[in-house]
């Protein structure tokens, strides 16, 4: 007679599903790593060492949260799916230096995590990879280094140059404080269920602060109305002042930019200028 676990399959997630009895939630973005050959790739990419303290967002089944606690410091995962968590502690139960954090990581209060993350390393879920990315660039200054699995569309945004149809705010803001590579595009055939369509490793590299709020606000209204210029999508936020367009436009032209330029012209470093120029 063979035994169930015998039955079982040997790559992690296959065998976590059946197991613990997993159906993937689509509304919460789950698709599932099921190719393992990736984990090196992602490993090399996050350059770990023994002193990195890794942030996860969306441990999954945990096939990424036990490649990457014997090459840390200390892991922090999170996983919004309580469901998840007697797989995910099948993951993690073996190493002592992790912690699991069942709850929502666009909520969860970054700033309380310790010790602090020096690092991001997630297969994130769709639904909030660009948001998640944007978050912990702002309320993290000492993670240097983002590793993410994305949708390969949202992938190229943050990685967009200034002028290109898919720069955009996430681009900004991203860029504004990091640099920012599309490291390779991954196959949907990686993931069980296979979603509709490809991803990306996209890689990021802190070389300053995030952008101030000013600056935030700022290039949120220019990009509120991308079609018009610039100046104009200011003038129709929410409580802007009357002489906000012809200030605006001013400060462009001082910039050495055309007074119509709309906002995919400008560069990250660029949104701070105006900013300050319309202080």
């Amino acid at each position: 007679m063979v035994s169930i676990a015998a039955e079982l399959p040997t790559q992690p997630s296959l065998r976590r599903l059946r197991q613990f009895g997993v159906h993937p939630n689509r509304e919460l973005g789950q698709n599932f790593l099921v190719d393992s050959n990736l984990l090196g790739v992602i490993g090399r990419l996050a350059e770990l060492d023994e002193r990195d303290v890794v942030l996860e967002v969306g441990g999954g089944l945990g096939v990424l949260s036990e490649y990457l606690a014997p090459r840390a410091a200390f892991l922090h995962v999170v996983e919004v799916d309580r469901g998840l968590e007697p797989a995910l502690r099948d993951a993690l139960d073996p190493f002592g230096n992790t912690t699991l954090h069942v709850a929502d990581a666009t909520e969860l209060d970054l700033a309380t995590l310790a010790p602090p993350p020096t690092k991001v390393v997630a297969n994130l879920p769709y639904g909030i990879a660009a948001t998640a990315i944007l978050r912990t660039i702002e309320e993290l200054p000492g993670a240097t280094r983002w590793v993410a699995m994305v949708q390969r569309e949202v992938g190229e945004r943050l990685a967009a140059g200034p002028g290109t149809r898919a720069y955009g705010l996430p681009s900004v803001l991203a860029q504004f404080a990091c640099d920012v590579r599309v490291a390779r595009t991954v196959s949907r055939n990686v993931f069980h269920p296979a979603p509709n369509v490809d991803s990306a490793l996209v890689v990021l590299e802190r070389r300053g602060p995030a952008a101030t709020p000013e600056v935030r606000e700022l290039a949120r209204a220019a990009f509120a109305h991308r079609r018009k210029a610039l100046a104009g999508s200011l003038a129709l936020a929410p409580g802007a002042p009357d002489d906000v367009r012809e200030r605006a436009r001013a400060a462009l032209e001082d910039m050495g930019l055309p007074a119509d330029a709309r906002a995919e012209r400008l560069a990250p470093q660029q949104f701070e200028t105006l900013a300050k120029a319309l202080a």
